[in-house]
Protein backbone atom coordinates (compact mmCIF):
# COMPACT_ATOMS: atom_id res chain seq x y z
CA UNK A 1 0.00 0.00 0.00
CA UNK A 2 1.18 3.32 -1.08
CA UNK A 3 1.43 6.00 1.45
CA UNK A 4 1.29 9.58 2.00
CA UNK A 5 4.86 9.95 2.89
CA UNK A 6 5.41 8.39 -0.18
CA UNK A 7 3.30 10.17 -2.70
CA UNK A 8 4.79 13.48 -0.98
CA UNK A 9 8.25 11.58 -1.51
CA UNK A 10 7.67 10.84 -5.23
CA UNK A 11 6.38 14.62 -6.00
CA UNK A 12 8.92 16.12 -4.34
CA UNK A 13 11.68 14.53 -6.30
CA UNK A 14 10.11 15.55 -9.24
CA UNK A 15 9.92 19.32 -8.49
CA UNK A 16 13.49 19.08 -7.94
CA UNK A 17 14.41 17.23 -11.00
CA UNK A 18 12.13 19.74 -13.02
CA UNK A 19 13.94 23.28 -11.50
CA UNK A 20 17.37 21.71 -11.86
CA UNK A 21 16.37 21.31 -15.70
CA UNK A 22 15.18 24.81 -15.83
CA UNK A 23 18.59 26.58 -15.56
CA UNK A 24 18.56 30.29 -16.63
CA UNK A 25 21.61 31.24 -18.40
CA UNK A 26 23.41 32.70 -21.84
CA UNK A 27 21.64 30.69 -24.10
CA UNK A 28 23.58 31.72 -27.36
CA UNK A 29 26.75 29.44 -28.49
CA UNK A 30 28.06 32.75 -30.21
CA UNK A 31 28.87 34.21 -27.01
CA UNK A 32 31.47 34.76 -24.74
CA UNK A 33 29.72 33.32 -21.47
CA UNK A 34 27.38 31.03 -23.15
CA UNK A 35 26.66 27.80 -20.86
CA UNK A 36 25.51 24.60 -21.78
CA UNK A 37 23.37 24.02 -19.39
CA UNK A 38 20.84 26.19 -19.58
CA UNK A 39 17.91 26.21 -20.94
CA UNK A 40 15.93 29.14 -20.26
CA UNK A 41 17.82 32.80 -21.68
CA UNK A 42 17.83 35.46 -19.21
CA UNK A 43 19.35 37.84 -22.21
CA UNK A 44 22.70 37.99 -19.90
CA UNK A 45 24.58 37.13 -22.67
CA UNK A 46 28.06 39.13 -24.34
CA UNK A 47 29.81 39.46 -26.92
CA UNK A 48 32.89 40.08 -28.21
CA UNK A 49 33.16 43.35 -30.45
CA UNK A 50 33.27 42.93 -34.04
CA UNK A 51 33.36 44.49 -37.33
CA UNK A 52 31.77 43.49 -40.77
CA UNK A 53 32.02 44.89 -44.38
CA UNK A 54 29.12 44.97 -46.98
CA UNK A 55 28.89 42.19 -49.39
CA UNK A 56 28.00 44.74 -52.17
CA UNK A 57 27.61 48.71 -52.25
CA UNK A 58 25.39 50.45 -55.17
CA UNK A 59 24.80 54.19 -55.26
CA UNK A 60 21.57 55.51 -55.70
CA UNK A 61 19.54 57.52 -57.74
CA UNK A 62 20.11 61.57 -56.99
CA UNK A 63 16.55 61.17 -56.46
CA UNK A 64 17.49 59.72 -53.29
CA UNK A 65 20.25 62.01 -51.90
CA UNK A 66 18.62 61.73 -48.39
CA UNK A 67 16.70 58.31 -48.33
CA UNK A 68 15.33 57.65 -44.92
CA UNK A 69 13.58 54.61 -44.46
CA UNK A 70 13.45 50.98 -46.48
CA UNK A 71 10.84 47.90 -46.49
CA UNK A 72 10.72 44.79 -48.82
CA UNK A 73 7.48 44.48 -50.53
CA UNK A 74 5.82 43.12 -53.92
CA UNK A 75 9.67 42.02 -54.87
CA UNK A 76 11.37 45.64 -54.58
CA UNK A 77 12.61 47.63 -51.83
CA UNK A 78 10.58 50.73 -50.93
CA UNK A 79 12.67 53.83 -49.92
CA UNK A 80 11.40 57.65 -49.40
CA UNK A 81 13.36 61.11 -48.63
CA UNK A 82 12.91 62.40 -45.64
CA UNK A 83 12.44 66.56 -46.43
CA UNK A 84 9.64 67.69 -48.79
CA UNK A 85 9.20 65.19 -51.47
CA UNK A 86 6.33 62.81 -51.26
CA UNK A 87 6.93 60.21 -53.22
CA UNK A 88 7.76 56.66 -52.61
CA UNK A 89 10.57 54.87 -54.87
CA UNK A 90 10.82 51.12 -55.15
CA UNK A 91 13.88 49.99 -56.04
CA UNK A 92 15.32 46.45 -57.61
CA UNK A 93 18.28 45.13 -55.17
CA UNK A 94 20.88 47.15 -57.34
CA UNK A 95 19.32 50.57 -56.03
CA UNK A 96 17.67 50.98 -59.26
CA UNK A 97 14.36 52.92 -59.21
CA UNK A 98 11.67 50.59 -60.99
CA UNK A 99 8.46 52.42 -59.83
CA UNK A 100 7.17 55.41 -58.09
CA UNK A 101 4.07 56.18 -56.16
CA UNK A 102 3.34 59.87 -54.57
CA UNK A 103 1.22 60.21 -51.96
CA UNK A 104 -1.57 62.99 -52.62
CA UNK A 105 -2.62 65.74 -49.87
CA UNK A 106 -0.20 65.03 -47.40
CA UNK A 107 3.16 66.97 -46.63
CA UNK A 108 6.57 65.60 -45.68
CA UNK A 109 7.88 67.65 -42.55
CA UNK A 110 10.64 64.86 -41.93
CA UNK A 111 9.72 61.45 -42.91
CA UNK A 112 12.02 59.34 -41.02
CA UNK A 113 10.93 55.79 -41.32
CA UNK A 114 8.57 53.57 -43.10
CA UNK A 115 7.19 50.47 -41.86
CA UNK A 116 4.54 47.68 -42.71
CA UNK A 117 2.09 44.73 -41.28
CA UNK A 118 0.27 42.59 -43.14
CA UNK A 119 -2.65 45.32 -44.03
CA UNK A 120 -0.99 48.85 -44.09
CA UNK A 121 2.77 50.34 -44.50
CA UNK A 122 3.48 52.91 -42.27
CA UNK A 123 5.64 56.19 -42.73
CA UNK A 124 6.73 57.90 -39.55
CA UNK A 125 7.03 61.95 -39.97
CA UNK A 126 8.70 62.61 -36.38
CA UNK A 127 11.70 63.78 -37.39
CA UNK A 128 12.27 66.22 -34.88
CA UNK A 129 15.95 67.26 -34.17
CA UNK A 130 15.73 70.60 -35.21
CA UNK A 131 13.84 72.21 -32.30
CA UNK A 132 12.88 69.34 -30.25
CA UNK A 133 9.70 71.00 -29.47
CA UNK A 134 7.50 69.45 -32.46
CA UNK A 135 3.88 69.40 -31.48
CA UNK A 136 2.86 67.40 -34.68
CA UNK A 137 4.02 64.02 -34.90
CA UNK A 138 2.48 61.49 -36.34
CA UNK A 139 2.61 58.36 -38.62
CA UNK A 140 0.70 58.06 -42.12
CA UNK A 141 -1.22 54.50 -42.24
CA UNK A 142 -1.56 53.23 -46.42
CA UNK A 143 -3.90 50.68 -46.95
CA UNK A 144 -1.69 48.36 -48.45
CA UNK A 145 -3.35 47.08 -51.29
CA UNK A 146 -4.19 50.45 -52.54
CA UNK A 147 -1.10 51.56 -52.37
CA UNK A 148 0.04 48.87 -54.57
CA UNK A 149 -2.74 50.00 -56.50
CA UNK A 150 -1.10 53.38 -57.16
CA UNK A 151 -4.48 54.59 -55.22
CA UNK A 152 -3.05 54.96 -51.71
CA UNK A 153 -5.98 55.44 -49.16
CA UNK A 154 -4.11 56.90 -46.07
CA UNK A 155 -5.26 57.98 -42.25
CA UNK A 156 -3.05 59.11 -39.70
CA UNK A 157 -1.73 58.07 -36.45
CA UNK A 158 -0.88 61.36 -34.42
CA UNK A 159 0.80 60.58 -31.02
CA UNK A 160 2.69 62.64 -28.80
CA UNK A 161 5.75 61.62 -25.71
CA UNK A 162 3.93 60.74 -22.52
CA UNK A 163 7.14 62.04 -20.73
CA UNK A 164 7.61 64.86 -22.62
CA UNK A 165 6.63 68.05 -20.94
CA UNK A 166 9.36 70.95 -21.89
CA UNK A 167 8.17 72.26 -25.60
CA UNK A 168 10.85 75.41 -25.32
CA UNK A 169 13.19 75.74 -28.44
CA UNK A 170 16.05 73.28 -28.01
CA UNK A 171 19.23 73.54 -30.18
CA UNK A 172 19.95 71.58 -32.95
CA UNK A 173 20.46 67.98 -32.37
CA UNK A 174 20.13 67.84 -28.45
CA UNK A 175 16.49 66.91 -27.91
CA UNK A 176 16.06 63.05 -26.61
CA UNK A 177 12.55 63.40 -28.25
CA UNK A 178 13.89 62.51 -31.76
CA UNK A 179 13.08 59.58 -33.70
CA UNK A 180 14.13 58.04 -36.82
CA UNK A 181 12.54 54.16 -36.00
CA UNK A 182 9.76 52.14 -35.22
CA UNK A 183 8.30 48.54 -35.91
CA UNK A 184 4.80 47.84 -36.39
CA UNK A 185 3.56 44.53 -34.64
CA UNK A 186 -0.01 42.57 -34.75
CA UNK A 187 -1.42 45.05 -31.85
CA UNK A 188 0.94 47.89 -31.31
CA UNK A 189 4.06 50.12 -32.81
CA UNK A 190 6.77 50.81 -30.89
CA UNK A 191 9.18 53.30 -31.54
CA UNK A 192 12.94 53.78 -31.26
CA UNK A 193 14.41 58.08 -29.87
CA UNK A 194 17.07 58.82 -31.29
CA UNK A 195 18.86 60.40 -28.16
CA UNK A 196 21.30 62.87 -28.87
CA UNK A 197 22.28 63.81 -25.04
CA UNK A 198 22.15 60.13 -23.91
CA UNK A 199 23.36 57.93 -26.98
CA UNK A 200 20.77 55.51 -25.63
CA UNK A 201 17.15 54.87 -27.19
CA UNK A 202 13.95 55.17 -25.41
CA UNK A 203 11.28 52.34 -26.62
CA UNK A 204 7.85 53.76 -26.53
CA UNK A 205 4.62 51.69 -27.41
CA UNK A 206 1.21 53.18 -29.11
CA UNK A 207 -2.07 51.87 -30.90
CA UNK A 208 -1.58 51.53 -34.72
CA UNK A 209 -4.77 52.49 -34.93
CA UNK A 210 -5.76 56.08 -36.86
CA UNK A 211 -6.49 58.90 -33.87
CA UNK A 212 -4.71 60.56 -31.48
CA UNK A 213 -2.79 58.89 -28.92
CA UNK A 214 0.07 58.97 -25.97
CA UNK A 215 3.13 57.06 -26.75
CA UNK A 216 3.54 55.21 -23.55
CA UNK A 217 7.30 55.01 -22.11
CA UNK A 218 8.18 51.02 -21.94
CA UNK A 219 12.62 50.52 -22.04
CA UNK A 220 15.43 52.19 -22.23
CA UNK A 221 18.47 50.55 -24.37
CA UNK A 222 21.92 51.82 -24.37
CA UNK A 223 22.90 51.54 -27.68
CA UNK A 224 26.37 53.79 -27.47
CA UNK A 225 24.60 55.25 -31.01
CA UNK A 226 22.14 57.63 -32.74
CA UNK A 227 19.09 54.92 -33.64
CA UNK A 228 17.88 55.85 -37.34
CA UNK A 229 16.07 52.60 -38.61
CA UNK A 230 14.60 49.09 -37.43
CA UNK A 231 13.11 46.06 -39.22
CA UNK A 232 11.50 43.43 -37.51
CA UNK A 233 10.53 39.04 -37.92
CA UNK A 234 7.67 39.23 -35.32
CA UNK A 235 7.88 35.01 -35.62
CA UNK A 236 11.25 35.40 -35.25
CA UNK A 237 11.18 37.78 -32.16
CA UNK A 238 14.43 39.17 -33.91
CA UNK A 239 14.56 43.49 -34.50
CA UNK A 240 17.22 44.58 -36.04
CA UNK A 241 18.15 48.38 -35.41
CA UNK A 242 20.68 50.34 -37.30
CA UNK A 243 22.43 53.73 -36.58
CA UNK A 244 25.33 55.94 -36.49
CA UNK A 245 27.69 57.30 -33.46
CA UNK A 246 28.26 60.61 -33.25
CA UNK A 247 31.81 60.41 -34.87
CA UNK A 248 30.10 59.01 -38.27
CA UNK A 249 30.61 55.14 -37.20
CA UNK A 250 27.77 52.88 -38.55
CA UNK A 251 26.83 49.77 -36.50
CA UNK A 252 23.81 46.94 -35.95
CA UNK A 253 22.10 46.26 -32.86
CA UNK A 254 20.46 43.07 -32.45
CA UNK A 255 17.93 42.22 -30.40
CA UNK A 256 16.32 38.71 -30.60
CA UNK A 257 15.35 35.77 -28.38
CA UNK A 258 13.26 37.95 -26.35
CA UNK A 259 9.60 37.12 -24.54
CA UNK A 260 7.06 38.49 -25.72
CA UNK A 261 7.22 42.01 -26.41
CA UNK A 262 10.02 42.06 -23.75
CA UNK A 263 12.54 43.45 -26.07
CA UNK A 264 15.63 43.78 -23.52
CA UNK A 265 14.81 39.74 -21.83
CA UNK A 266 16.74 38.28 -24.98
CA UNK A 267 19.98 38.70 -26.72
CA UNK A 268 21.58 42.24 -27.10
CA UNK A 269 24.46 42.04 -29.85
CA UNK A 270 25.91 45.15 -31.00
CA UNK A 271 27.67 45.05 -34.79
CA UNK A 272 30.14 47.77 -36.47
CA UNK A 273 30.10 48.55 -40.03
CA UNK A 274 33.50 48.67 -41.35
CA UNK A 275 32.98 52.10 -42.52
CA UNK A 276 32.84 55.59 -41.62
CA UNK A 277 30.81 58.79 -42.29
CA UNK A 278 28.16 57.10 -43.84
CA UNK A 279 24.91 58.37 -42.14
CA UNK A 280 22.55 54.89 -42.26
CA UNK A 281 19.17 55.60 -42.36
CA UNK A 282 17.09 52.54 -43.67
CA UNK A 283 17.42 48.81 -42.87
CA UNK A 284 15.44 45.63 -44.07
CA UNK A 285 15.07 42.12 -44.59
CA UNK A 286 12.96 39.54 -45.36
CA UNK A 287 14.49 36.66 -43.83
CA UNK A 288 16.36 37.89 -40.75
CA UNK A 289 19.91 36.83 -42.57
CA UNK A 290 20.39 38.92 -45.52
CA UNK A 291 20.00 42.55 -44.79
CA UNK A 292 19.68 45.62 -47.08
CA UNK A 293 20.74 49.54 -45.55
CA UNK A 294 20.55 52.67 -47.39
CA UNK A 295 22.86 55.67 -46.50
CA UNK A 296 21.69 59.54 -47.59
CA UNK A 297 24.00 61.60 -49.10
CA UNK A 298 26.83 63.59 -47.37
CA UNK A 299 29.07 65.91 -48.71
CA UNK A 300 30.98 68.19 -47.26
CA UNK A 301 34.00 69.32 -49.67
CA UNK A 302 36.86 68.82 -49.53
CA UNK A 303 36.70 66.66 -46.29
CA UNK A 304 34.03 64.57 -47.25
CA UNK A 305 32.24 62.62 -50.19
CA UNK A 306 29.98 59.95 -49.04
CA UNK A 307 27.13 59.88 -51.89
CA UNK A 308 23.78 58.01 -51.21
CA UNK A 309 23.99 54.45 -51.36
CA UNK A 310 22.02 50.87 -51.08
CA UNK A 311 24.56 48.38 -48.76
CA UNK A 312 24.23 44.50 -49.44
CA UNK A 313 24.87 42.47 -45.57
CA UNK A 314 24.87 38.94 -45.23
CA UNK A 315 24.44 38.29 -41.03
CA UNK A 316 24.42 34.26 -41.63
CA UNK A 317 27.15 34.30 -39.32
CA UNK A 318 25.12 35.51 -36.36
CA UNK A 319 21.61 34.70 -36.58
CA UNK A 320 21.89 31.35 -38.68
CA UNK A 321 21.84 29.00 -35.85
CA UNK A 322 19.16 30.75 -33.52
CA UNK A 323 16.80 31.58 -36.72
CA UNK A 324 17.33 27.60 -37.89
CA UNK A 325 17.17 26.06 -33.90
Amino acid sequence: MITLKKIFFFFLILSINQIQSQISGCTDPLSKNYNPLATINDGSCLYSNIKIKPESTQKLSDSLTETSGLIALDNLLWTHNDDTDTTIYGLDTNGKIQKKIKLEKVSNTDWEEISQDSSYLYIGDFGNNYQGNRTDLHILRIEKNSFLANQPVIDTISFSYSDQKDFTVQKPNSTNFDCEAFIVSKDSIYLFSKQWKSNKTDIYTLPKQAGNHIAQLKQTIDTKGLVTAATYLESKKLITLCGYTKLGKPFLYLLYDFKNHDFLSGNKRRINLQFSFHQIEGITTTDGLHYYLTNESLIQKPILNVPQQIHYFDLSSFLDSYLHK
